[in-house]
């Protein structure tokens, strides 16, 4: 339990210093590029759900 906490209290404090960091200095994403990286995404996300089927299928 006390694993858990120390790596959430990391997450959260990675978390609190990025995010504004990304929102300062980060480039704003044409819409162009937004609809690449969604289709992108939408794949990644198909074939580890597909990965995640067999694996649970074959009892790995």
């Amino acid at each position: 339990m006390e694993n858990l906490l120390i790596v959430l209290g990391v997450l959260f404090a990675a978390l609190f210093i990025i995010v504004p960091l990304v929102e300062r200095f980060g480039k704003p994403v044409d819409n162009e590029k937004a609809q690449k990286y969604t289709k992108i995404m939408g794949v990644l996300l198909g074939i580890m759900m597909l990965a995640l089927v067999i694996r649970s299928c074959t009892g790995a």
